[in-house]
C-alpha cells in the first residue's frame, strides 16, 4: 500500500514507523514545516514535501496527523479527486471535516504518544471508523495487523473515549504536578510518591477503579479533609480542586 503521511508530529512518527514495519510504502511526507518532514521522510525513506500542490493524487491512504485545528484548513486544502482513502487522528474532530473526499475515516489512538519516546503499537487501542461499512473495516483489517486491539466505534463513543483519555491522562498528570509541587515546597522528593502511583495503576487493571479507592474522602474522614484544606489554604486553586475531587470520590461511594 501506498500512503502519503500529512504531519511530521508525534503520531505521524509512530504511525509512519508502524506501517512502514507492516510492509507498507510511505511515498510522501508532507510538512510546513520542510526540515521536520525531511527528518521523518529520512527516517521512512520517503519523499519530503512542504507544497501541498505536489501530493500524489494515486496513493492508497492519506493521514492526516497533526493537530486538531490544523484538520480542517489541510482537509480542504486536498483535492477532492484524490481517490484513496483520507483519515484523520482525531478523538474530538467530526468525521464530516473529511466529507468532499469519496472514501474517508478515523484512525485514532487513545494514546499519549512521544516521537522521542519508543513505543509499542502493539499495546495501543486503535479506534477505527469510517464513511462506510467497507471503508471501516479496510481500516480496521489495516490497524489489526498492527494491533490487535484495534476496533471499530462511532463518532460519539470517539469522542467519549477521548474525554475519558483527557480524564484519565491529561488530569491526572495535572494532579501528579500538584503532588510534586507539594512535596518540593517542602524539600521532599517526588520519587517517595512513584511506588504508590504504580500501585495504583496496578489496581485498576482487574478492579473497577472506585471499588479500589482509599484515602479520607472514602473514608468520611473529615478532620483529616479540613487539616488538608488548612495545609493548602494559601493556593485557591488547590483547595478547589481538592473540595471538588472530595465530593466526587464521596458520590461515588454512596
Amino acid at each position: 500500500m501506498d500512503i502519503v503521511l500529512l504531519g511530521s508530529g508525534n503520531v505521524a512518527t509512530h504511525l509512519g514507523k508502524g506501517l512502514k514495519g507492516a510492509g507498507h510504502h510511505i511515498v510522501q511526507v508532507y510538512s510546513r514545516n520542510k526540515a521536520n518532514a525531511s527528518a521523518l521522510a529520512s527516517l521512512l525513506k520517503a519523499d519530503t514535501i512542504d507544497n501541498i500542490t505536489v501530493i500524489r493524487q494515486d496513493a492508497d491512504l492519506y493521514i492526516l496527523a497533526v493537530t486538531d485545528e490544523a484538520i480542517p484548513p489541510l482537509a480542504e486544502e486536498l483535492s477532492p479527486a484524490i481517490t484513496g482513502i483520507v483519515v484523520h487522528c482525531s478523538g474530538a474532530t467530526p468525521l464530516a471535516v473529511l466529507h468532499h473526499f469519496s472514501r474517508y475515516g478515523v484512525i485514532y489512538p487513545p494514546q499519549s504518544i512521544s516521537k522521542t519516546v519508543e513505543a509499542d503499537l502493539s499495546k495501543i487501542p486503535f479506534g477505527i471508523e469510517g464513511n462506510d461499512t467497507s471503508t471501516s473495516q479496510y481500516l480496521l483489517e489495516l490497524m489489526q495487523k498492527i494491533s490487535s486491539l484495534s476496533f471499530l466505534c462511532s463518532s460519539q463513543q470517539r469522542l467519549a473515549l477521548h474525554i475519558a483519555a483527557v480524564f484519565a491522562n491529561n488530569f491526572s498528570n495535572a494532579l501528579f504536578q500538584i503532588s510534586h509541587d507539594i512535596l518540593k515546597q517542602h524539600e521532599l522528593p517526588f520519587d517517595l510518591l512513584k511506588p504508590i502511583i504504580a500501585e495504583t495503576a496496578q489496581k485498576i487493571q482487574n478492579n473497577q477503579p472506585k471499588d479500589v479507592q482509599t484515602g479520607p474522602a472514602k473514608r468520611g474522614d473529615q478532620q483529616t479533609i479540613r487539616k488538608h484544606l488548612d495545609f493548602i489554604s494559601e493556593n485557591s486553586n488547590w483547595v478547589k480542586i481538592y473540595q471538588q475531587l472530595t465530593e466526587e470520590i464521596t458520590i461515588q461511594n454512596r
